[in-house]
């Protein structure tokens, strides 16, 4: 079984040198999705968004959903990547690479891991904004809940 490749990180990533690692050597894939989530400046009210983990729990519950993925769309690789700290509207938050040999696997792989990292690894979100105080915690989104709910009752 492919063990997928989980990383919970302060600095930026590079997504191509991913897709390379992911697909090096390799000429059984013939799919390859990414996704991308990037801070939103919220209208211009925002200048950052502060990103906390649970140390360790946090890989480990993307370990577990990349796991997950893997054995339920065949995926030949998988990478999730979790960015922490500060971060500044137009910059990266996560990435989710997945390969498999059809891209109907590769497409529901990622959207799978995407919709279980919203809603089940420790992450908080804390907003910054453009007065200079401090917002609140962002709060959970209903939105979210629903597309995790769509796979389970598959």
């Amino acid at each position: 079984m492919t063990t997928p490749t989980i990383r919970v990180q302060r600095e930026n990533f590079d997504l191509q040198t991913e897709i390379d690692r992911l697909t090096a050597g390799r000429a059984d894939i013939g799919a390859v999705v990414t996704f991308t989530g990037l801070c939103r400046d919220e209208g211009g009210s925002l200048t950052a968004l502060e990103l906390e983990h649970y140390p360790g729990m946090a890989e480990a519950e993307m370990r577990r959903i990349g796991e997950e993925a893997v054995s339920r769309f065949s995926l030949l690789g998988l990478t999730a990547v979790h960015r922490y700290g500060k971060i500044a509207p137009g910059e990266t938050i996560v990435m989710v690479v997945a390969s498999a040999p059809h891209r109907q696997a590769a497409f529901d792989g990622a959207s799978f891991v995407m919709d279980f990292l919203k809603t089940a690894a420790p992450f908080w979100k804390k907003e910054h904004l453009q007065d200079g105080s401090a917002g609140g915690w962002v709060s959970a989104k209903d939105a979210d809940d629903r597309a995790r709910d769509k796979w389970i009752t598959r």
